[in-house]
């Protein structure tokens, strides 16, 4: 052990050289590491969730988790899986083996909640898979808007800002939170509908019945095929306002005749503000 210290002593020359060696090393090394503000650190579990409006907790266990457990039971490598329902919504969390290909184990995933699908009711939203991360957890960024103009207008720059933000190959997703959904409200004039005959039953057939896609096929001429399209869905309010319910005569009753039909938003399920005002948040992650 002296004899290790006395030899570096009296070498004191090579000893500079070797430690003066040892920082550059560190400062060359640091300067080259790759470094993260915000590691995406890849953890192995993935979450399937559905949405269905006004569904009771009992009802989303029984329509939405069931069917969606029944087809991932056979998904291999799994390790826990964990259910939850609640009103208007259900989740399922899957947590896989360290060591998991994750994706294959999202493709196995999503063409598992693809076969689940059919037996969903109709009226639930598109169920989304989406992959646990770091980055997934908490925003890089949250992008904040407001201002005097109406809710409508900060909601439809916030959706154009949030596809232009999703189209860059860094940005993992981006959230937008006080956003709304859009709806169509009829208000209906119940001695207008009387006195045409007609009760809320017939306006609500008459709204599922029209407002659907309907493949009509095509036509073989002989000379050619010529695909048929039928224009069944809504794109306007106009479209709306101009359905026929009635023919009285020769005169038709239309939703104009009847109701009034205007462009409204969803009750909030979340809220953003910003020194008191209403605002839309867009977290990017």
């Amino acid at each position: 052990m002296f004899s290790l210290i006395d030899a570096a002593l009296s070498r004191t020359r090579t000893m500079l050289v070797l430690l003066v060696f040892i920082l550059i090393a560190g400062v060359i090394t640091y300067i080259t590491i790759p470094k993260e503000s915000s590691p995406d650190i890849t953890i192995p579990i993935i979450y399937v969730s559905v949405g269905h409006q006004g569904i009771s907790p009992v009802d989303s266990e029984r329509l939405l988790v069931r069917p969606i457990e029944q087809q991932l039971r056979s998904i291999e490598g799994v390790k826990e899986m964990t259910s939850t329902a609640s009103e208007g919504h259900a989740s399922v969390i899957l947590e896989f083996s360290v060591g998991m290909d994750l994706n294959k184990a999202m493709a196995d995933v999503r063409e598992a909640v693809d076969l689940a699908k059919p037996k969903l009711p109709e009226d639930s939203d598109e169920p989304t898979v989406n992959e646990v991360t770091l980055a997934s957890e908490e925003p890089v960024l949250s992008l904040v808007l407001y201002g005097t103009v109406p809710e409508r207008t900060i909601v439809q720059i916030a959706r154009r800002l949030q596809d232009k933000l999703e189209s860059y190959r860094q940005v993992l997703e981006v959230n937008i939170a006080g956003d709304r959904e859009d709806i169509v409200e009829i208000i209906v004039d119940p001695l207008l509908m009387e006195s045409y005959g007609l009760d809320q039953a017939d306006i609500y057939n008459l709204i599922a019945l029209n407002n659907r896609v309907v493949a009509a096929g095509f036509v073989d001429t002989g000379y050619g095929r010529f695909s048929v399209k039928v224009p069944s869905v809504f794109d306007s309010l106009k479209d709306v306002l101009e359905l026929p319910i009635k023919v009285d005569g020769k005169q038709v009753i239309t939703f104009a005749d009847v109701a009034t039909v205007r462009r409204a938003f969803r009750d909030p399920e979340s809220y953003a503000r910003l020194d008191g005002e209403s605002a839309v948040v867009l977290d990017v992650s």
